[in-house]
């Protein structure tokens, strides 16, 4: 920099150098915003106050597990959990839900309003890596919320001295049903969180999509199981998240169905395929939107 006066003009070093440290490139910042986006779902490194509502949820979901087990344990002559692997998430869906309305505009919104997006992609990273570490980040924080209190459930179960291969077997079916839930709900959720860079606008049309999706199909089913019109009831299951993974896991994962009716009125294998189907293509078509949600937005 230089200063110009009517006697001299002087040089001045401000001190600026070239950076000639390690370059990590696309693949370590892609790893640090999913770690940095996976730890903000649970309020790590931020404020207090952001940890409550994740940590309350989390701790509730893994107490309702604790005192599944302290029953299985207590109570004589027990030979199984009261409420199955597969279960559990379909039970425990409000708090699920309350936790993905809180967290996924917490991961998308505030980018989105104070417009940072166009600073991570003057990084090395672009748009597909934004969109993955994101949506894997949120998933992760719904698999742990789910699959916890699942682990919790095992080691009790064993620790009762149930059947090792009987509850080894519904474990493994349990993981695999929250890891297909945790998949589909992150992807609906920060969707819906990436429409508006609102937060509270993003909480609300999470938990309005949520919860008026399956109070419908819920209410649809009740009135055709009311009507004897059982083949209808598979089928509304199709326009509910909630419906949608109770469906796969009674098809393929020897999950009890809650659907009116049960056993009766539950997807056989050739609808649990079209359920399977619309479960992948939901996954994938989120991952669509958000990919073209963030081709705009990151100009």
């Amino acid at each position: 920099m230089s200063t110009q006066t009517p006697e001299t003009t002087r040089i001045h070093n401000i001190g600026y150098r070239n950076y000639d440290g390690a370059r990590l490139g696309r693949a370590y910042a892609r790893r640090s915003l999913y770690s940095q986006s996976l730890r903000g779902a649970y309020g790590l490194g931020r404020s207090a106050k952001s940890k409550v509502l994740p940590m309350i949820l989390f701790g509730i979901m893994c107490l309702v597990a604790a005192i599944i087990v302290s029953v299985a344990i207590a109570v004589p002559n027990q030979t199984d959990l009261v409420l199955k692997y597969t279960r559990f998430a379909i039970v425990m869906q409000a708090l699920i839900g309350l936790f993905l309305a809180a967290q996924a505009p917490q991961s998308v919104s505030r980018d989105l309003r104070f417009k940072s997006i166009p600073l991570y992609f003057s990084r090395p990273i672009e748009r597909a890596d934004y969109v993955l570490a994101k949506y894997a980040a949120m998933a992760s924080a719904l698999f742990v919320l789910t699959a916890t209190p699942l682990l919790i459930l095992y080691i009790g179960s064993l620790l009762a001295k149930f059947d090792f291969a009987h509850q080894t077997k519904g474990f493994a079916q349990g993981l695999v049903s929250v890891a297909l839930f945790s998949l589909l709900f992150a992807g609906i959720g920060l969707v819906l969180a990436a429409l508006t860079p609102r937060r509270g606008f993003g909480v609300a049309a999470v938990i309005a999509t949520l919860t008026i999706s399956y109070g419908a199909v819920s209410t649809l089913q009740g009135i055709a199981y009311g009507t004897d019109n059982v083949d209808a009831i598979q089928w509304l299951g199709l326009f509910s998240p909630i419906t949608l993974i109770d469906g796969v896991q009674t098809a393929f994962l020897g999950a009890s169905s809650a659907f009116p009716g049960g056993e009766q009125a539950a997807p056989g294998a050739a609808a649990g395929a079209v359920y399977l189907l619309v479960v992948l293509a939901l996954i994938a078509g989120s991952y669509a939107v958000l990919m073209r949600r963030y081709r705009k937005v990151g100009l």
